[in-house]
This record gives structure tokens, sequence and C-alpha cells, in this order.
């Protein structure tokens, strides 16, 4: 560009300035680009410890688990002398080498180490050096193994071992909790470079708008509302190609961030569905059954007591009842966590069982005649029974209809005749949950609520094929 008046200065061409700017503009990105590399590196590693931190946890948790099932199996044959008793002993004592060893493994660091070490000693002095020759002593006959100081010592090396795992969680607590601070400060002082980084850039480019209004300006406006979406929640917003070289990378680094944030909302919500069916399963196939075999239990012994033993038998009638309402409390809990018809029989029957325990009369039609993708069966039945709660809880209604029709994509809906009114900025937590779990399957959710005429909550979420 020329000034044409004759001092014989020269200004900066186009073509220079937009090198220059260019230039720039690389070295802000780059340096943002590295930032946030670094924070990526910073939250893998981060993510890594506080992985193994749990897995620790876990495991020392599996091992005072085993314990504990030693201790209680092996004072219950000595206090009955019954060889039944020992069954959880001896399972106990099968599963403690592989637990010791996984325990030891994933200490995560020397001072852990070295406390896991002591841990297992005791464990091992317990097994080998009390409990297995307190055992043969009672199949023996020694009137001694039955005495206080057997059990004193049981319970002393018992509680020692607690205090144990007790410092060695609260000591992998700790650490996960310095490595969470650590992670949100790297994180935050990320973001804060990547911000100026960024800032610096769109001044940088608000430079050029006059001069490349058309090539440059549109296509980023185009992005900004894709952004816009994507900020809200729909992940699969995306920016359409560009002839120009930098926006067109610009919309591909965008697009290929939204497809990886999808897929690992998408992984996310399914590793935590699996951790739903797995807790509820454990919960039925572990504690559930358990407490089932000491209401057996209690009962045999209520039999063995004579009525006229009133204060004894009133205190096994209670009891019975008390293992009957845990019971009863722990399938509900269950059910509430992942109900056991989902796995089993699948999401109609799932969906028909939520509608017969709805305090509101609730009608189900269904198409639902093949096999869809466990990951779609769960969060699909957790789209109705989250609407189905909504409506329970805030519409005042007095019907709930709910229709599942599978087609190429499965379509959930679900209409109440509440009182309506729900918009985008009254919708709760509970909506908002809704349209994360549908938009994490590239489904769509939509929300007619007229004031006065009830509410549909309509979401279709497409079958992989």
């Amino acid at each position: 560009m020329r000034t044409g008046r004759g001092h014989g200065s020269r200004r900066l061409g186009l073509t220079s300035l937009t090198i220059a700017a260019g230039g720039l503009l690389a070295l802000l990105i780059g340096v943002a680009f590295a930032v946030l590399l670094w924070a990526i590196a910073d939250a893998n590693s981060s993510t890594s410890a506080r992985r193994a931190s749990r897995t620790a946890l876990v495991e020392a948790g599996n091992l005072e688990q085993l314990v504990l099932d030693l201790e209680t199996g092996q004072r219950g044959f000595v206090i009955t002398r019954r060889e039944e008793f020992l069954e959880p002993w001896q399972a106990a004592r099968t599963e403690l080498p592989a637990q010791i060893r996984r325990f030891t493994e994933t200490a995560t660091s020397p001072e852990q180490t070295r406390i896991a070490e002591q841990i297992t000693q005791g464990v091992d002095s317990l097994l080998n050096d009390y409990s297995v020759p307190l055992v043969e002593a009672v199949r023996r006959g020694d009137p001694a193994a039955s005495g206080l100081s057997a059990t004193a010592d049981g319970k002393r090396r018992v509680d020692a071992l607690r205090a144990q795992f007790d410092q060695y969680t609260a000591n992998e607590r700790a650490q996960l909790a310095a490595r969470e601070d650590t992670a949100g400060a790297n994180a935050r002082r990320a973001v804060i470079a990547a911000g100026v980084g960024l800032a610096a850039s769109t001044a940088l480019v608000a430079a050029f708008t006059v001069f490349q209004h058309r090539a440059v300006v549109r296509p980023v406006r185009g992005a900004a509302a894709a952004a816009e979406r994507f900020a809200g929640g729909d992940l699969g917003v995306r920016i359409a190609p560009s002839k120009v070289a930098e926006i067109g990378a610009l919309g591909t680094s965008f697009n290929t961030m939204a497809a990886s944030l999808q897929d690992s909302r998408r992984r996310i919500m399914e590793s935590v569905e699996a951790v739903h069916r797995r807790t509820a399963r454990d919960l039925h196939d572990g504690a559930q059954q358990r407490l089932v075999s000491l209401m057996i239990g209690l009962r045999l012994a209520r039999e063995l007591v004579p009525d006229s033993e009133s204060t004894a038998t009133e205190l096994m009638d209670q009891s019975i009842a008390n293992a009957q309402t845990a019971i009863d409390e722990l399938r509900e809990l269950a059910s509430g966590i992942y109900p056991l018809v989902l796995t089993v029989k699948g999401l109609e029957a799932a969906v028909r069982d939520l509608a017969s325990r709805c305090p509101v009369p609730a009608v189900v039609e269904s198409n639902v005649d093949r096999t869809i993708p466990t990951a779609v069966q769960s969060n699909a039945y957790f789209v109705v029974a989250e609407a189905v709660t909504n409506a329970v809880k805030h519409a005042q209604a007095s019907r709930i209809d709910i229709c599942l029709d599978l087609g190429e994509i499965l379509r959930i809906q679900v209409v109440d005749d509440g009182v309506g009114g729900v918009g985008a900025g009254t919708a709760g937590s509970g909506l908002t949950g809704l349209a994360d779990r549908v938009a994490a399957f590239d489904g769509t959710l939509t929300i007619d609520s007229p004031p006065g005429g009830g509410t549909t909550i309509l979401a279709r979420i497409p079958i992989p094929a």
C-alpha cells in the first residue's frame, strides 16, 4: 500500500503485513498450544497418579475385608465348633496370597510400601501364628482354645491391623488430595496462559477485519456460533469446511476436539453405567446374600430357643425383623443404582417395572423387539426414569404416558398431563442431565411444555449399526 504523498517513506504492503501478523499469530498460537499440551501431559500424569491411588485404596480395602472374613469365620467356629462356620475363613485363607501380592504391588510410595510390608507381615502372623493354630486346637478339643486369652490375643492382632490399614488409607487419601490440588493449580495456570494467548490472537485478527472481512470475519462468526452452541452442551455441532486455509484448519481442529469430547463423554457414561451395573450386582451377590444367610441363621436359632424364654425370643424376633428390613432396603438401593430387570430382561421390561412402581398411573407402549447396545439401553432407561421422576415431583400430573419406538433410531417419549411451563430457563439439573445423556450418544432432546398443557419430553438416540 502506498501513501502517494512524496514523503519517500515505505509502508508495509498487505503481503508483508500479513506475513508479519501471521508470524506473530503463529507464535501466539504455538505458545498457547504448548501450554495446552503441557497441561494435557500434566493432566494425564495426574490422572495416572490418581488412578494408582484409587487402585491402592481398593486393594487395601479388599485385603482388610479378607482379614475380617478370616477373623469372623474363625470366631464363629471357636464359639460353635461347627465346621460350616469356617467357610469364610477357608475362602479368605485361599484368596489371601493373591490379594497380598496385589496389595503390595499397588503401593504408590516408599512410605506406603513400608506400611504395606508391615501389614502383610501382620496378616501372615495373624493367619499362621494365631488363627491356624487356634483352629487346630479347637478341632483337637483343647479347652484353652476358647479361653479369654486366646480371643483377646485375636482381638489385639486384628485391632493392630485395622490401625495400620487406617494409616495406609489416610496416607493414600492425603497423597490423592495433594495430587488433585496440584493438577487443579496447573490447570488454572494453563487456562490463564491459554486465555492470554487466545485474547492476543483475537486482538490481532481484529486488526485485519477491514482487509479480510469476507475471507475471515464471516467464517469466524460461524465458528463463534458453533463454539457458543458447543459451550451450551451441543457436542454434535461442527464447523463447515472453508476455502481459507487458516479457517479450514481451525474448523478441522474444532471438529476434532468436539468429536473427541463427544467420544470421551460417551466413554465416561459407558464407564459409569458399567460401574453402576457392577455395583448393583455386587450388592445383590455380596451384601444381600450375606444378610439373607444371616436372617436364615437367626430364624434357625429362633427355633432352638424355647418360647418360655420371652426375653430371648423377643430379641431374636426383633433381630429377624431388622435383618429383613435391611435386605429390603439393600434390594431397593441396588435397584436404584441399576435395576436387575434391565440386565436380565432388557429395556422394555425395566420400563414396565418402573411404571408399575410409579405413584402416578403410568401407561407404557413399546415395540422394542430386538437387542440394543447395553450402554444405549441403560441410558434410555435412565432417561425415562428421570422424566417420570420429574413428572411425579413437579408436574402435579394425574397420568403419564411412556412410548418406546425402535426403528433406525430409538425414540423415547414421556408425556404427562401436569401443569407444564418447563422451559430452558426453568429446567432443573435433572432435565440438563437428560440432555447430556442423550447428546453423549449423538441424540437429540426436545421439551414441549406449554403452561397448563402438560409436558412432552422426546428423546431420539441413534442405534449403532
